[in-house]
């Protein structure tokens, strides 16, 4: 389907060039002529045309800018073999009062509610503005994310053996004790943030922020996954990756029902850029530290995380044509994780319903959401994004880009891993604990210490629809580099509301 939308536009915008191009060589150009007084009327003419040229362009600028609050709205379908149908709606809602920061906003919100007919969903708002409080910046977001089938894939990326059904390992088989389910696990998250900034000087802000994840994390429901599947093909209650690593020491079974988490935060920010939905100059840079609290049983996991990152933005063609690029990083500084919310990358401004690292739609597309887990990580994206055609519609303004890409990932902090290490709440090695479950340990590990620290790299091209220059429905279509990252290098599609960073 993905595939035909986009051939369809492409065949629009081919059509828009060619039909402009065809405009543009029909119109002849003047006769030459040495006739003074023929000079002197084209002289008044040109002049007269260079008013009215100067004039239609102050007006047309004019009549581009939004005023008021704007509405862009986009109920939406999808289909999974797992969960079912996802049914939605999503949008964004701005405020730009009189116009004269468009196409910037005083006050902006984003709102999405859909939901799979399998146990999982998304119900969030977010709000942002720089007006609310004088002089500040204000963000907040709540949000309630059901995930039935949340992935866990291992640690250390690819020291993790990463298995499909492709290969034979994962099967529908109650014998071999695998199923399709074997790298998944239940995680609800109930998230509360909210963040407010001020002026240090010029371009830099403090900012500091307050906020609550409460994980409800458990066994996936078979009951309810099997009410949709035929007999013969119901999936067998049987381990999964998480069970496993419990069994073997390498997770604190403290963490299997999950925990609250109030976290505050606090850090400085560079803001250099000409716009927030799609800059084409300047720079957007920030470092900050989040602390995480843990209580009761869950104590030992209080930790403190650094997260840093620089956007540079570069013009290459005005309105047209822009470089963008993005280096991230995130490190545990003290303390440890629990293992449900090492995934989270920890961001300033919630752009996206949830930033995952590393893998998926947030941060490496192509590949596997949560492929990529560790202590710490770097990453990049880059993008050249193109804005193939501006048009209107009513009063309404659109345009029509693409935007390929190149994403990079690697580790810097990987969990200590390896097959003699001992395990203090097993007293056993790695290798011993995993025999003692019946499993090989290669079907799991890779004990090379140079696969921690492998680069992750995917590429792919994105496709992007804007209305009012704010709303901006984005589809991405990325392929990795490895099939250890994603053995379905060729169907992986995003869409999203705004560009990646």
């Amino acid at each position: 389907m993905f595939r035909r939308q986009l051939t369809t536009v492409l065949a629009l915008t081919c059509m828009f060039v060619v039909a402009s191009a065809q405009e543009a060589s029909s119109v002849m150009a003047p006769t030459d002529t040495t006739s003074a007084s023929v000079d002197s009327v084209r002289q008044k003419d040109t002049k007269k045309a260079k008013k009215a040229k100067k004039a239609k362009k102050e007006k047309d600028d004019e009549d581009q800018v939004k005023t008021g609050w704007n509405f862009g709205v986009l109920p939406f379908g999808s289909y999974d073999n797992d969960l079912s149908l996802q049914l939605g709606v999503l949008g964004n809602i701005y405020n730009f009062g009189d116009g004269k920061i468009y196409p910037n906003y005083y006050h902006g919100f984003y709102v999405e509610a859909s939901y799979f007919l399998r146990q999982s969903g998304i119900f969030t708002i977010n709000y942002n503005s720089n007006y609310l409080i004088p002089n500040h910046g204000f963000k907040a977001d709540l949000s309630y994310l059901l995930d039935a089938m949340c992935d866990f894939f291992g640690y250390n990326g690819y020291q993790s053996v990463l298995h499909s059904e492709k290969d034979g390992w994962l099967v529908n088989d109650e014998v071999q004790k695998r199923t399709r389910l074997f790298y998944k696990y239940r995680r609800n998250i109930l998230r509360f943030m909210a963040d407010i900034d001020g002026e240090i000087s010029g371009k830099w802000r403090w900012t500091a922020g307050l906020g609550l994840y409460w994980f409800d994390v458990g066994d996936l429901n078979l009951k309810f996954l099997n009410n949709f599947r035929k007999e013969g093909d119901k999936y067998p209650e049987v381990d999964g990756l998480v069970d496993k690593y419990m069994q073997w020491g390498l997770l604190d079974p403290v963490l299997k029902k999950g925990g609250v988490h109030p976290y505050m935060r606090a850090g400085v920010v560079y803001d250099s850029r000409d716009q927030v939905a799609n800059p084409a100059k300047g720079i957007h840079a920030d470092v900050f530290f989040t602390y995480n609290a843990a209580f009761g049983d869950l104590a030992p996991y209080n930790n403190l995380i650094l997260n840093y990152n620089f956007r540079h933005y570069v013009t290459l063609y005005p309105k047209y044509l822009s470089f963008a690029y993005r280096i991230g990083g995130q490190n545990v500084v003290a303390g440890k994780q629990p293992f449900y919310a090492t995934s989270i990358m920890n961001v300033l401004y919630q752009q996206r319903t949830m930033y995952e690292a590393l893998g998926g739609g947030s941060s490496l597309r192509g590949a596997l959401r949560n492929r990529i887990i560790g202590n710490g990580f770097i990453f990049a994206n880059i993008e050249l994004r193109a804005i193939l055609w501006r048009f209107d519609i009513g009063r309404q303004h659109f345009y029509l880009g693409l935007t390929p890409f190149f994403d990079i990932g690697v580790l810097t902090q990987p969990y200590d891993v390896s097959a003699d290490k001992v395990i203090e709440s097993t007293g056993k090695t790695l290798a011993q604990a995993v025999i003692a479950t019946g499993d090989n340990i290669d079907d799991y590990f890779r004990f090379d210490s140079k696969q921690p620290y492998m680069p992750h790299m995917s590429a792919g091209l994105g496709l992007k629809a804007a209305m009012n220059e704010n709303f901006i429905l984005s589809v991405d279509w990325a392929v990795p580099f490895s099939k250890q990252d994603n053995y379905s290098q060729w169907d992986n599609f995003y869409i999203n509301i705004g560009y990646l960073f």
